[in-house]
């Protein structure tokens, strides 16, 4: 596996983008993991309890050290956990994605920490395309990539099972990052 040099930290205007860490479980529980509102387009289950978010960190740090999964917790400044931002790799393959707790929608969070993201992954080498895909009904996730500067690429049908949503195939929008080019 090809493993990315992601930095532990990314600041930004409003935001403090850090590596998950063990301390983080219950905020991210009861931030986003545990709310079925914030989980419906995500591909994991949403928590049930804290010690998911647990197996989930041990998963986290574990896929960082393997170069698979640079996963990262988004702050505003004064320390309050909004959502978290991260980054798969497929040997240069990336594909982004988000979640952000319902308290913090509409105010801009997604985009900067998605955009910085994107910032920090086009710069290296080694990445060779950058990409998301969306449930065609997440309308605010699509426009948070529009403004990031991703392009639909293509519609898919049946294109992936979302487990919160009765694990059903849906249609999804494929996105991808353009840089340097």
């Amino acid at each position: 596996m090809l493993i990315l040099p992601m930095p532990e930290t990314i600041r930004t205007e409003r935001l403090l983008i850090q590596r998950l860490r063990y301390e983080d479980a219950e905020e991210i529980f009861y931030t986003y993991a545990s709310r079925d509102e914030a989980t419906r387009f995500v591909a994991w289950p949403t928590h049930q309890n804290v010690d998911d978010t647990r197996e989930f960190l041990r998963y986290a740090r574990q896929a960082w050290a393997f170069g698979s999964d640079y996963s990262y917790s988004v702050r505003l400044h004064n320390n309050r956990l909004v959502g978290s931002v991260g980054a798969t790799n497929e040997n240069g393959k990336v594909q982004v994605g988000y979640i952000f707790g319902p308290l913090h929608w509409g105010q801009g969070y997604a985009t900067e920490a998605c955009r910085a993201l994107l910032v920090e992954v086009s710069k290296m080498k080694q990445v060779y395309r950058i990409g998301s895909f969306v449930d065609v009904e997440n309308k605010a996730s699509i426009r948070v990539l529009e403004k990031c500067g991703m392009v639909e690429e293509a519609r898919l049908p049946e294109w992936f099972r979302f487990v919160n949503q009765g694990d059903r195939p849906k249609e999804c929008a494929l996105f991808r990052y353009i840089w340097g080019e």
